[in-house]
């Protein structure tokens, strides 16, 4: 059976696998999933004429979404007179994803992104990603991880020294101020000047809440508006930004030991060094993806534990014991297993990457539906990791799913896979288990109880604002 429906509804679980937590109105599907050599293609009802689904895929994404396992493994739905294809089985994600010589990083949102923030490994098709991936590997070696971890610590006391009983934040804002301090001073050393860093956090965030709506609507920018103007001055002082920093690195001709001296340093295939314009767009898409995954991630933990006291009780347990009153350092991950089953839960639920598209490029077949060249293919994290055939319960949070791993791994892909997965999945797991952990030992975050956070689908699934409450909590000290 799957569970589908509105996923901010409320249900009650045993205290043993959490307590209430967003789940969704039911309906009986089969009772046993399709096997390899039946998985069925089916087409999503109600589209409108001339634009199709869009309206669903603006106003209730999530809920559309969500819906559509019901309609087959691989549902055709339209966007405008445009025909996509939303997978809705693992075993589909997995071929598209591991299989660029098919389904490549085409389309209108790479487009988007590309003309935005330039062709960074992000981004990239699948002719440049070999070479570019090559040129950053170095720059998340696990050797090199301690050294982030540092700044991650640093971060967190920062920002957290900033609050005061009492006050009330936003805790998407507070999260996202975090992770791109910490991307921007992994990118760039811990000198780099702080109003900087701010103004590049608001150029992002600007980007982030317009991309969305470009991709379903291309045609947006065509329309002379206060917001494509904001927009597009947000991009142009980004990319003057980032150019200013490079300038400054290269007069200085000194190893900061970041990730930007190692991209300065760095040489392609054939021994030449990255341009400037490759060095900015690689910058833009770090930042990016360092900054804006780890925040929702961070944020949608904040309201799941307000509603989830027995959760948070072990959480602050693990963190007393560990932290003792101090903040998160690299040497405590190891003891701090609860926390890191707390954040794997939390990318089930809400994976960042919650619609991940590709786009053919040649004729291919897939569960009986015949792609045509330049189709649009959508991978959903958020539909796959919600199946109860694939994680019994789904819907209940439940971190001690994770306890001796999940007999359906290949079901659970919040980094994606293949070629493109994450690089940067091992740093920002360490990054958001550091941080949870070190904000419970220290405060107690309530979110407001007259105010409800949903879902902001955009280029990545976060909450659009989570009012909380800070008080300062005495944590038990360390044995």
């Amino acid at each position: 059976m799957r569970i589908r429906g509105n996923p901010d509804r409320v249900r009650a679980v045993p205290a043993t696998s959490g307590a209430p937590i967003p789940a969704r109105d039911t309906a009986v599907a089969p009772d046993t999933l399709p096997g390899a050599g039946a998985l069925r293609a089916g087409q999503a009802p109600g589209a409108w004429p001339v634009v199709g689904h869009l309206p669903d895929l603006l106003r209730r994404p999530l809920a559309f979404m969500d819906s559509l396992p019901a309609h087959g493994d691989i549902v055709r739905v339209r966007i405008g007179l445009r025909d996509a294809y939303v997978l809705c089985h693992p075993e589909l994600v997995r071929r598209v994803l591991t299989d660029s010589r098919v389904f490549d990083r085409e389309g209108p949102l790479y487009e988007k992104v590309r003309a935005a923030l330039g062709n960074g490994l992000a981004s990239c098709p699948r002719a440049d990603h070999r070479g570019q991936r090559r040129v950053l590997q170095p720059a998340f070696h696990h050797k090199r991880l301690e050294r982030y971890a540092q700044v991650m610590s640093v971060e967190v006391e920062t920002l957290t020294d900033r609050w005061r009983s009492g006050q009330v934040v936003d805790a998407v804002d507070e999260m996202f101020r975090l992770t791109t301090a910490v991307a921007v001073r992994t990118l760039f050393s811990s000198d780099f000047p702080a109003p900087v860093a701010e103004e590049l956090r608001d150029c992002l965030d600007v980007f982030l809440r317009g991309v969305y709506t470009r991709v379903l609507m291309p045609a947006v920018d065509a329309v002379p508006s206060p917001g494509r103007r904001r927009y597009r001055r947000a991009l142009v002082r980004w990319r003057a930004l980032v150019s200013g920093i490079i300038a400054e690195y290269r007069a200085a001709g000194v190893d900061q030991d970041d990730v930007l001296s190692l991209l300065l340093a760095a040489r392609d295939d054939s021994g030449r060094p990255l341009s400037d314009h490759e060095l900015c767009d690689q910058v833009a898409l770090l930042v990016l993806a360092g900054a804006e995954t780890t925040s929702s991630a961070l944020a949608w933990c904040v309201q799941l534990l307000g509603s989830h006291s027995d959760v948070l009780d072990r959480l602050q347990t693990e963190a007393d014991t560990v932290l003792g009153g101090s903040i998160a350092t690299w040497d405590d991950l190891p003891d701090l297993t609860f926390t890191h089953r707390v954040v794997q839960e939390v990318l089930r639920l809400y994976p960042p990457a919650w619609a991940i598209t590709r786009t053919t490029v040649e004729p291919v077949e897939l569960a009986g539906e015949q792609l045509a060249l330049g189709s649009m293919v959508i991978c959903s994290p958020y539909v796959i990791h919600r199946r109860d055939d694939f994680f019994p319960d789904a819907a209940a949070f439940d971190p001690d799913r994770w306890q001796n791993g999940h007999p359906h791994r290949e079901a659970y892909l919040p980094f994606g896979l293949g070629a493109n997965k994450c690089i940067g999945e091992a740093f920002g797991l360490a990054e958001a288990t550091l941080a949870l952990a070190s904000l419970v030992s220290r405060w107690h975050l309530r979110p407001l109880p007259t105010r409800s956070s949903k879902a902001a689908p955009r280029s990545v699934l976060a909450p659009g604002s989570l009012p909380v409450l800070v008080d300062a909590r005495l944590p038990t000290p360390r044995p």
